[in-house]
């Protein structure tokens, strides 16, 4: 019997970037110390399932909270330049207080509909859709056969405009209507009516002081 395929869509531990609220989607922060036991609690929380793959954005932070359950599973880590974060161009690293002040008709453009406005130099979310959609289905096609657990290790925007494509949300709207707090995972199973959304943005691994630290 093939068993049923289930991706763990798991968002990076926490940056200073992710705390603070600044934009950073280019930029490539390590870890904070508190991102680093995120990514070693959820290890050491998930480490018993059996793991078909695991895939990561090639992002520091994103590499750096795949490795500690490649290490304790013995799974080689797979990296796809089309998981990376949504680009904010002349935004980065700016907090959303300057950017609604240095560039404020731009910000009321990509507010009122992000997936066809980008920040000066950046991505649209329909850009970030068209590069990271295909990763998603090379996944399905080497792992629909035998199926398994396989962990996508993304970033915020990215993984909304992921789970926008899966469960038919407008993508538009991805900032709107799912959370994606830092260290947050959600699982997808994939069945024979499609997709289905098992648990969205989940923490309860994390111990208290961890869950505790919001972020964005």
């Amino acid at each position: 019997m093939v068993s049923q395929l289930k991706l763990y869509l798991l968002r990076h531990g926490e940056t200073e970037y992710s705390r603070t609220g600044g934009y950073c989607g280019a930029l490539d922060p390590e870890l904070t110390p508190e991102g680093a036991r995120m990514a070693r609690e959820f290890a050491a929380a998930y480490w018993s399932l059996p793991w078909a793959a695991v895939y990561a954005s090639p992002m520091r932070r994103t590499v750096a909270t795949a490795r500690p359950l490649c290490d304790a599973v013995g799974v080689p880590m797979q990296t796809r330049d089309g998981l990376r974060e949504i680009a904010y161009g002349a935004w980065e690293g700016l907090t959303q207080e300057a950017v609604k002040e240095r560039y404020a008709e731009e910000y009321a453009h990509w507010m009122t509909e992000p997936a066809w406005n980008a920040p000066s130099g950046g991505e649209t979310a329909q850009q970030v859709a068209s590069r990271a959609t295909p990763v998603v289905s090379e996944i399905l096609a080497a792992h629909a056969e035998g199926g398994g657990n396989v962990l996508i290790v993304s970033h915020k925007a990215t993984l909304r405009i992921l789970l926008c494509g899966f469960l038919g949300i407008d993508l538009g709207r991805y900032r709107d209507r799912l959370a994606m707090p830092a260290g947050a995972v959600s699982v997808v199973s994939i069945g024979k009516y499609g997709p289905l959304l098992e648990s969205l943005g989940d923490r309860s691994y994390l111990s208290d002081d961890l869950r505790q630290r919001e972020g964005t």
